[in-house]
């Protein structure tokens, strides 16, 4: 009788966490993601605060089974991040966004793979307590506990770590084929895992729209045999910035196009598309302010911002930096022409700024927001078929106008590897 009662605690935690599961995919374009993994990774089917008598606060997840937790913290913003094995988060949309005593919110995702993250904003400075994990008797389930305990400052200063301890990212660059002469093109979705982006007011996160957008140009691309197409991320990953821009450079990729979708709450009429190249010097303000938002995206998934490429050593990397910019602008030109006729463009639809992305000296690059999550007339036509299909039917028109005349043109050699495929701009 003991086992059979063991065995039936087992199948009710089992059914319990199917029920968490969705029926059917939320969104198809998560379909890639790798199956086996997830087999066999916790599953996390509830996020629970809570504050005690001493005023601490508790962060406990209900798992299907125990799982390694080390967690720390950071300042500028004050933050702790705790670290997991891969977790199957199966949690409700409103989940980590309520301020509970020490805790201000927290997000979610998959950090590398392999390895899930959680970020705690903190509402004011605190060091991580116990970790604590349980097995609960009337099923079994496990629960993982994060205690958060009131710190003043040179405490929590000497806590906090300067820089992610984490290892190294996974390289995720496919092998270089030097037979194969087509082009490049290397398509970034922005946000993913822990960094959701922006929130529209029904929920939906801006890094699962433009994922599922980005699939969708790279088999539009890789339909026409011209290109060999690459993602910085092939599914709900978080990515930091600078790897973003290795993984195209390591690639040689011949074009970078970055795909976000902006929101600004206070102006839910404001809707439209914008496509911007790099530069030091904004050309606005509210551009400027955007760039800045974006660049925050590393310390939103809780990792330090590593500023890539930047400082140019010398006048040949100068002279590539320029034409580089030259190309990317070209480029951009072309798709605003392209994107015209098939979607709304905002009232200046090409604009500069210092998008850490951006910043390849060898890789024409474009970042492109393709609307306003705040806008529910944008927010309808990125969930549109449709829409999206006319949309990557007119990127994939520009693209072809930029390497127009590429079967006369060759790369150059690897002391000056670049931009310069040399493209031609329509």
């Amino acid at each position: 009788m003991p086992t059979h009662a063991r065995l039936i605690r087992t199948c009710a935690v089992a059914l319990a966490l199917m029920a968490g599961l969705p029926a059917d995919a939320q969104d198809g374009d998560r379909a890639k993601t790798n199956t086996s993994t997830v087999a066999t990774a916790a599953v996390a089917i509830a996020a629970d605060l809570s504050v005690g008598a001493n005023g601490a606060t508790k962060l406990t997840l209900t798992l299907s089974k125990p799982i390694e937790a080390r967690a720390f913290v950071m300042e500028r913003p004050d933050r702790a991040v705790i670290d997991l094995a891969e977790v199957n988060f199966q949690l409700g949309a409103e989940t980590g966004r309520k301020r509970e005593g020490l805790v201000s919110s927290f997000r979610y995702g998959l950090f590398a793979p392999g390895r899930s993250r959680i970020v705690v904003d903190l509402a004011q400075a605190a060091t991580v307590g116990r970790i604590e994990t349980v097995t609960r008797p009337r099923d079994g389930a496990v629960l993982l506990s994060v205690e958060f305990q009131r710190a003043d400052r040179d405490a929590f200063r000497r806590a906090a770590v300067s820089s992610d301890p984490s290892p190294a990212l996974r390289k995720i660059v496919a092998p270089s084929e030097p037979t194969d002469a087509r082009p490049v093109i290397m398509v970034d979705a922005g946000h993913g895992g822990t960094d959701p982006g922006a929130i529209a007011a029904t929920g939906v996160f801006e890094k699962d729209i433009v994922f599922g957008f980005a699939q969708a140009l790279v088999s539009r691309l890789e339909a026409s045999g011209r290109y060999r197409v690459r993602m910085t991320r092939d599914r709900d990953v978080f990515v930091p910035l600078s790897e973003r821009v290795r993984i195209a450079r390591e690639a040689k990729a011949d074009l970078f196009v970055s795909i976000h979708a902006d929101s600004i709450s206070a102006a839910p009429q404001v809707r439209g598309a914008t496509i911007y190249t790099g530069s030091e010097k904004a050309t606005d303000a509210e551009s400027a302010k955007l760039a800045e938002r974006e660049n925050k995206a590393d310390a939103a998934a809780g990792t330090e911002s590593n500023e890539g490429p930047g400082h140019v050593a010398d006048i040949l990397q100068e002279l590539t930096l320029r034409e580089t910019r030259t190309f990317s602008s070209g480029f951009a030109k072309g798709l605003m022409s392209q994107l015209g006729p098939v979607m709304a463009m905002s009232p200046k639809p090409h604009r500069e700024a210092g998008f850490m992305v951006l910043r390849s000296p060898d890789v024409p690059s474009v970042l492109v927001e393709l609307g306003y999550l705040s806008s529910q007339h944008d927010l309808d036509l990125l969930q549109s078929d449709s829409w999206r299909a006319d949309v990557t039917g007119g990127m994939a028109k520009a693209i072809d106008a930029f390497f127009g005349n590429r079967t006369s043109l060759t790369r150059p050699q690897p002391a000056r590897r670049s931009a310069a495929i040399a493209p031609v701009s329509p």
